[in-house]
């Protein structure tokens, strides 16, 4: 049969042609890995790129003496001088001398400065000179009155002539008081043209200088009102604004500890002097007034200053004590067994660990790994890390 003989070598497979095309496990696996490298990617960018910056308020590492550990209230205030003035003339002229400077002690009616009082000296010589011109006709005006008088009462003159003789005479006294008060009035002037020390104190400021023109009512682009400012060094006292939410926590002749910026390492002790009856609305403070109980001659009028009000009594034992640094509990926290703090640089969170000592009401004495001034974040939340981004605030 024909079929028997039919050629069947063209039903072969040719298995030597390659096939180029991917197989679908191929294909699933690429995928894969595609989307896992998305996925590392996003995790791993996502908190840097949509992370919210977290916002941080900083605050300093100081020194605290041991009598700040019974301390109520803090507060900021000013070296203020309770005597102080800006000592002008009276009179107006061209300052001609001024014999103080800046930090010179002054005694109380010193001349401090003088201006030129030529045209006062003047007036006085005039009046001087009117007064013995009166004087020298004087004795002729009296005999002639005493005269006319007598020989009046005799019957011997008439009325005028004795009118003419009295009129002359109370003329003559009345310019004689007239030329004495001109005198006093050009010896008062001349007073007024020197600038004496109203008490004893210190010069602050020079506010002129020789050859300006002094004014008593006023500064002006040519005149001066003030010529030295002057304090006694001897009234010298905190101010301090407290808030009103604070002040009942303040009496009369409460101990204080105070510390100038200038030198926080040395306390001064203090007392309340005066509580000032009358709040400032715009600030919701009142002004205490803080008494030195002793002090220095570092102590300087417009110093800035921290006052802390003691619940217990102040002594000289306490004061002499050495400062330890310290910063707000709030700052610390305990991490791996290690304490740290955090500090902000570049505005990422830095870890700095800290020795940390005695706890100090709401404050950690530091012994190590910080020093004064050094600024941390205050108060520390699961979420400050360190590497986190920040935003610093006030």
């Amino acid at each position: 049969m024909e079929t028997k003989t039919a050629d069947l070598s063209s039903l072969k497979i040719d298995r030597s042609t390659k096939n180029d095309r991917p197989s679908s496990k191929g294909k699933y696996i690429t995928a894969v890995l595609v989307i896992a490298v998305i996925i590392i990617a996003v995790l791993i960018l996502y908190p840097i790129i949509f992370a919210k910056t977290l916002e941080v308020k900083l605050t300093s590492v100081t020194l605290q003496s041991p009598a700040q550990t019974s301390a109520i209230l803090t507060a900021s205030g000013y070296v203020v001088a309770q005597r102080q003035a800006s000592v002008s003339s009276k009179g107006t002229g061209v300052m001609i001398y001024l014999g103080v400077v800046e930090g010179d002690k002054v005694k109380k009616g010193q001349i401090m400065a003088r201006l030129d009082d030529r045209d006062i000296i003047a007036q006085l010589d005039e009046a001087k000179s009117s007064l013995e011109l009166y004087k020298a006709q004087f004795t002729e005006v009296e005999n002639n009155y005493n005269r006319e008088k007598e020989l009046f009462a005799r019957g011997l003159s008439s009325q005028q002539s004795f009118d003419q003789a009295e009129s002359g005479y109370k003329s003559l006294l009345a310019n004689i008081s007239m030329a004495e008060a001109r005198i006093r009035a050009a010896e008062v002037s001349l007073e007024n043209m020197i600038i004496r020390a109203p008490f004893a104190g210190t010069v602050l400021t020079k506010n002129a200088e020789v050859g300006e023109i002094v004014a008593p009512f006023g500064a002006s682009s040519t005149s001066r009102a003030a010529v030295v400012t002057i304090a006694d060094m001897t009234s010298l006292m905190i101010e301090a604004d407290v808030s009103e939410s604070n002040i009942d926590r303040i009496k009369t002749n409460q101990d204080c500890e105070i510390v100038l910026d200038a030198y926080p390492q040395k306390s001064y002790p203090g007392y309340v002097f005066k509580i000032v009856p009358t709040a400032d609305r715009s600030k919701a403070t009142v002004m205490v007034k803080v008494g030195f109980k002793e002090y220095d001659s570092r102590v300087l009028p417009e110093m800035s200053a921290k006052v802390s009000f003691l619940s217990q009594p102040i002594d000289e034992k306490t004061l002499s004590e050495e400062k330890f640094l310290v910063i707000p509990s709030s700052s610390v926290k305990e991490d791996n067994g290690k304490t740290m703090a955090y500090k902000v640089e570049n505005d990422i969170v830095v870890p700095v660990e800290i020795i940390a000592g005695r706890k100090l009401r709401n404050f950690t004495e530091i012994k190590s790994g910080l020093q004064v001034g050094d600024g941390v974040i205050e108060n520390i939340n699961d979420d400050i890390k360190a590497g986190v981004k920040v935003k610093i605030v006030q």
